[in-house]
């Protein structure tokens, strides 16, 4: 059977925003969730729901596809990093994922819009300020260094739940900064941070109703899936080809301008 008009737009677009991500290191579901919403029209909630589905594919083929650059070897090496932020972000993506379903769909989308903005922000912050490079963790004492980390980690496990992402925009940059490791390093063990955090948030959404979602649209899912992995592979062979500084000053604008459109309007 032919793919439909509508297949054929979710494989371009999967592709597209997987090349994107993959360029950057990133799963790129901030760019789906306003092409969810926005393009194929689909109520907040729900969206979400579908876009932390892809996001739980593209982050374990990623995990499987790092780890001929950083092997688990290594990242076990640094476990206690992932631990400390797992803490917090289990208990935050389970808390924010309860309280999405319950909101008003008005305020959910306020608060996703200011979410949205604010990685729009720190990826323009990322293209002008070098912190890819840090000699030395932020903190020299352990157990302040360990409180810091579980309540970053609260934080990003919320942003993971609340906009259905894996949260590698937020944790990479707390990884280099809080714990002074090289930035494929701390790539790597964002992924290891992300799955079981999104794992959590996916298992509260089961008792919503928009959790039909997943049912009513399996070629969407299917499909964007699909181009997203193929989109990550060239992007990932296209990775230099562009400068990381002007991509990120691009995709962050047009991350915000995506984000107050596409949510600001929506009800």
């Amino acid at each position: 059977m032919r793919p439909s008009l509508r297949d054929t737009q979710s494989f371009i677009a999967g592709s597209l925003i997987g090349t994107l991500g993959g360029l950057i290191g990133l799963g790129g579901a901030e760019f789906r969730l306003p092409v969810l919403v926005g393009f194929f029209k689909l109520p907040t909630l729900e969206a979400v729901i579908l876009n932390k589905a892809m996001s739980l594919v593209v982050v374990s083929s990623a995990l499987i596809f790092r780890a001929g650059h950083i092997p688990f070897t290594t990242q076990l090496a640094h476990v206690d990093v992932s631990l400390n932020l797992l803490a917090g972000s289990l208990v935050g993506a389970w808390w924010a994922a309860g309280h999405a379903m319950t909101m008003p769909r008005t305020l959910l989308n306020r608060i996703i819009m200011w979410l949205l903005a604010g990685l729009s922000v720190l990826m323009l912050s990322e293209a002008w300020f070098d912190w890819h490079n840090p000699t030395d963790a932020l903190l020299d004492d352990d157990l302040s260094r360990w409180m810091l980390g579980l309540i970053a980690g609260f934080g990003i496990g919320m942003v993971a739940a609340l906009l259905g992402v894996a949260g590698g925009e937020l944790l990479i940059p707390t990884i280099v900064l809080l714990y002074g490791l090289d930035i494929k390093l701390a790539g790597s063990l964002s992924l290891s941070v992300s799955l079981p955090t999104m794992i959590v948030g996916f298992a509260r959404y089961t008792r919503s109703d928009a959790f039909a979602i997943l049912r009513q649209e399996q070629a969407l899912l299917a499909w964007m899936i699909a181009g997203s992995i193929l989109g990550a592979a060239i992007g990932g062979f296209l990775l230099g080809q562009i400068p990381t500084n002007l991509l990120l000053t691009l995709l962050g604008a047009i991350l915000l301008v995506s984000a107050i459109k596409t949510f600001q309007h929506n009800h």
